[in-house]
């Protein structure tokens, strides 16, 4: 693992500073409600399970269409950030993620609930690609790990709102003033955007983007999938988010209350404690990653490696249910997950210009959401197969993480090999200094 050399910036970078901590920052808060909104049904599962009277397959279907969605939108998406620009992709962002957390709350049926969350995600699905490209546009690329990580942190902070607020509101003002009343973050982020947002401080204009025909977007995303870098970003993504992701998102807090029999309060506070975990090793990650570019494949697959160990100890503990101090080591190694999927996009995002950076984060992005989804629909079709037997549901992470450490391995070394060949690192690694 080598140093990375003390550059401190290149050609045409940014100037950062406190105008781009601004702008970037009404970016981040788009992202922190758009997190909200779609953790907040995995707080809100069993309560969405009486309200429209439906077993653990039909409650999936509510997070797996949300993701299905997700997934699908995120090249679209990509090339909607590089050929239209960050601030009217968020702006149709948040009216679409708005309009489904509003609709959630006042559904009066299960089809309309389900129609609400897809509209949701398709907010939700513009957000994260845009905050990656504006921080890439307001500040210096030896910034690109950290930003990166610093937005996850953010966006987990919301998914902390939804475990210690949205929860307790739930059971305080009920399902429709607690939807309705959170779908107003919505539209205050929505002002914020409209008012203060630019997509590039003056000066550093992007070059004119290509007429976007279908020609365009075949070119678009052939380029950046025939780079290493992008697919080995987007298998980085799919096998180290999804656990973290499935129990944050759904199924942790039915797993702790029904299969270890836990109250509701003591299980919120497991799953607050993934979100503080993953904040806190966010920031690890980062500043690692930006000091040791070679960190990248090592923090990845060690983060695999330690959730599959303490995942498998857990739901195949002898006796009925794991002590408390194995689900606290569980929950606390829950939380590298996500700081760990972000070093997806620092294979994809040096591997690409500027004009693909959209396009490839898109790519990358997909990858955690498809595991997810599958996921999900697998826990929640086992646990009706079995009569909630959590051990086998559970166990469908392990085959989702077996394929994607195989693709890690398999791509690991063309992609590493095209960086060195092509020069292809100089543009992050050469300007990573300590932070």
């Amino acid at each position: 693992m080598t140093s990375a050399a003390p550059t401190l910036s290149l050609p045409g970078d940014p100037p950062g500073g406190r105008r781009a901590a601004w702008v970037w920052g009404i970016g981040v808060a788009v992202y922190f409600v758009a997190i909200i909104f779609r953790t907040s049904l995995g707080v809100a599962g069993l309560d969405a399970a009486d309200r429209f009277d439906v077993n653990a397959s039909a409650l999936s279907t509510f997070s797996i269409l949300q993701l299905l969605v997700y997934a699908g939108m995120q090249i679209p998406v990509g090339l909607m950030v590089d050929r239209l620009g960050t601030k009217r992709v968020l702006t149709i962002g948040v009216v679409l993620f708005t309009l489904g957390q509003l609709g959630f709350a006042l559904s009066p049926s299960y089809g309309m609930a389900l129609a609400s969350r897809a509209l949701l995600g398709c907010g939700d699905a513009m957000t994260f690609i845009s905050v990656l490209r504006l921080g890439a546009r307001w500040f210096p690329a030896r910034r690109g790990p950290l930003i990166g990580q610093v937005a996850a942190l953010f966006g987990m902070a919301g998914n902390l709102v939804s475990t210690l607020f949205i929860a307790r509101a739930l059971h305080g003002f009920g399902w429709t003033a607690t939807f309705v009343g959170s779908s107003l973050a919505g539209v205050l982020v929505l002002v914020l955007l409209l008012l203060f947002l630019k997509d590039h401080p003056e000066g550093h204009e992007p070059p004119p983007a290509e007429h976007a025909g279908a020609a365009y977007v075949r070119k678009q995303i052939a380029a950046s999938w025939r780079e290493p870098g992008t697919r080995l970003g987007m298998w980085v993504h799919f096998t180290t988010q999804f656990p973290a992701m499935v129990f944050l998102l759904l199924w942790g807090m039915p797993f702790l209350v029904e299969a270890q029999g836990l109250s509701r309060g003591t299980a919120g506070e497991l799953l607050t404690l993934v979100v503080l975990s993953n904040m806190v090793v966010g920031l690890v990650y980062g500043q690692v990653i930006a000091r040791h570019h070679a960190a990248r494949a090592p923090l990845a697959l060690g983060t695999v490696a330690m959730t599959a160990l303490l995942w498998a100890s857990t739901i195949f503990y002898p006796g009925d249910h794991a002590p408390m101090w194995l689900l606290v080591t569980l929950c606390l190694v829950l939380g590298s997950c996500g700081p760990a999927s972000m070093i997806g996009f620092d294979f994809g995002r040096p591997a690409n210009p500027p004009e693909r950076q959209g396009t490839a984060s898109g790519i990358v992005n997909m990858g955690g959401f498809v595991a997810s989804m599958t996921t999900l629909f697998a826990v929640g079709v086992l646990l009706d197969a079995t009569g909630d037997n959590y051990r086998i549901a559970f166990a469908s992470v392990f085959v989702l993480e077996a394929l994607g450490v195989v693709q890690i391995l398999r791509l690991y070394a063309g992609a590493t090999h095209r960086e060195r060949d092509h020069h292809v690192v100089s543009r992050v690694e050469a300007v990573h200094v300590p932070v």
